[in-house]
């Protein structure tokens, strides 16, 4: 199977934020169960595992196109002194991800890639989910701080 290598390039590329997101949520999770935050701790733990299925779906389609998924090096987790910088570095992460997946998108809606775009275009959404819970949560938190 043919595939660009520029849309391999943006499936790799998403493989590596997604597993940086799960590098930070994951760590941020640990860092709240320490504080004594657990409920902060669990709505992390299930970030990390979405953002984990994310990246299983991204290495699902680098492998049916006959790559091995491989994700870069990736950057040091966000975590953050309290919560709020925790809840900043999270939303930076999420519209990373959203604009990464946007150009994604519209490299495979121009290579007229219904099968990549239709990948994108899934994750995109849920990123951009993220984003309004965080963005909801972050008000929410500075009413309390």
């Amino acid at each position: 199977m043919s595939v660009d290598p520029r849309t391999l390039g943006w499936l790799s590329r998403a493989l590596t934020h997604e597993m940086s997101a799960v590098q930070q949520y994951l760590a941020q999770s640990v860092l709240a169960r320490l504080w004594g935050n657990e409920d902060l701790a669990a709505h992390l733990r299930r970030e990390a595992v979405e953002e984990l299925e994310h990246a299983e779906r991204l290495m699902e389609r680098l492998i049916r196109l006959g790559v091995a998924p491989s994700a870069g090096n990736l950057p040091p987790a966000r975590l953050g002194r309290d919560a709020q910088a925790m809840l900043d570095a999270d939303h930076r992460l999420e519209v990373d991800a959203v604009r990464l997946y946007q150009e994604a998108l519209a490299h495979a809606t121009r290579m007229r890639d219904a099968e990549d775009a239709a990948l994108l275009e899934g994750i995109l959404r849920e990123e951009m989910a993220h984003v309004r819970e965080l963005d909801g949560m972050m008000a929410g938190e500075a009413g309390h701080g």
